[in-house]
């Protein structure tokens, strides 16, 4: 083997697993005609046509696929004696980019992101807040954080901070003057700020009780695509608001917000960070992982 020939494997095996030169050359810190360049030579060298290209398209050949088969496993097995050894003498480095829902960004994430960046100062962290449903594949994160069923088939999950709840919550003075809802259905009589998701659609109230469930489309005078924004409408007394309880737990621990309906707001499943599973994943989220495992029952 050349000494060449493993860094131009590997450039091959992230151009294959990223279906595009462009995205590969993005993770690599190179340009994406370098990199075109870097796995022609590697194809030369070998004999073989590794990748078909097309103007839109990249995949592997038949021979490309076996190669990858070979390789990869390898370079997985690189990494982690890297990472174990970067652990055990405490010198964990790297960039650990993640994309998450806002409400996960602040309810979840930002704890456990103070504790691994205190236990390992020598990693980057960049985490993207978006609401969209992101390719984390396709725009270079490393992992992804959103509820079990938004989480793609084929990636790995682990859970990340419990189960939730939401809370539907109003101001004293706008109870005292419209009542004090006690079923979903009088939700009707009520001015209800409501939430807009990023693809248009409005947020419908879920409720359930005794195995019951209901989801009714509520009407109010304002809607918004920010829980915190209307969590604020709430306290200024224009409506009831549904929203993560988390949000909500300062203002009703100090009055300036009431609960209504609690018992029809149980728990559910919480955030899952997740990866793509077909290889090993970096370092910094390996130890990321880990400390997510160590927090869990």
């Amino acid at each position: 083997m050349l000494r060449s020939d493993l860094p131009d494997l590997m450039a091959f095996a992230g151009v294959a697993r990223h279906r595009s030169f462009r995205r590969a050359a993005a993770e690599l810190g190179v340009s994406p005609s370098a990199l075109s360049h870097v796995v022609r030579d590697l194809e030369a060298r070998m004999g073989v046509r590794l990748l078909n290209r097309t103007t839109r398209s990249v995949a592997p050949t038949e021979a490309g696929t076996a190669l990858l088969d070979r390789v990869v496993p390898a370079f997985d097995e690189i990494a982690r004696a890297m990472t174990e050894v970067a652990l055990s003498e405490g010198r964990l480095a790297g960039t650990l980019r993640l994309n998450a829902p806002r409400s996960a960004c602040r309810l979840v994430l930002a704890p456990v992101v103070a504790r691994f960046l205190a236990l390992h100062p020598g990693v980057r962290m960049e985490i993207v807040c978006d609401d969209a449903l992101a390719d984390i594949v396709g725009q270079g994160f490393d992992a992804g954080v959103r509820f079990g069923e938004r989480v793609p088939r084929d990636m790995i999950a682990v859970p990340l901070g419990g189960p939730q709840r939401f809370a539907v919550v109003a101001a004293p003075a706008y109870l005292a003057a419209r009542g004090v809802p006690e079923l979903p259905q009088d939700l009707s009589r009520h001015a209800c700020l409501r939430q807009r998701f990023p693809g248009g659609a409005v947020m419908r109230w879920e409720f359930e009780r005794d195995g019951h469930a209901e989801a009714i489309d509520v009407d109010g005078p304002l809607i918004l695509n920010e829980q915190e924004v209307l969590l604020q409408a709430a306290l200024d007394g224009l409506g009831l608001a549904l929203v993560f309880e988390g949000y909500a737990a300062p203002a009703l621990a100090d009055g300036r917000l009431a609960r209504v309906l609690e018992p029809w707001c149980p728990p559910f499943p919480g955030f899952l960070l997740y990866h793509p599973s077909r290889r090993q994943p970096p370092a910094p989220l390996r130890a990321f992982l880990a400390l997510l495992r160590e927090g869990q029952p």
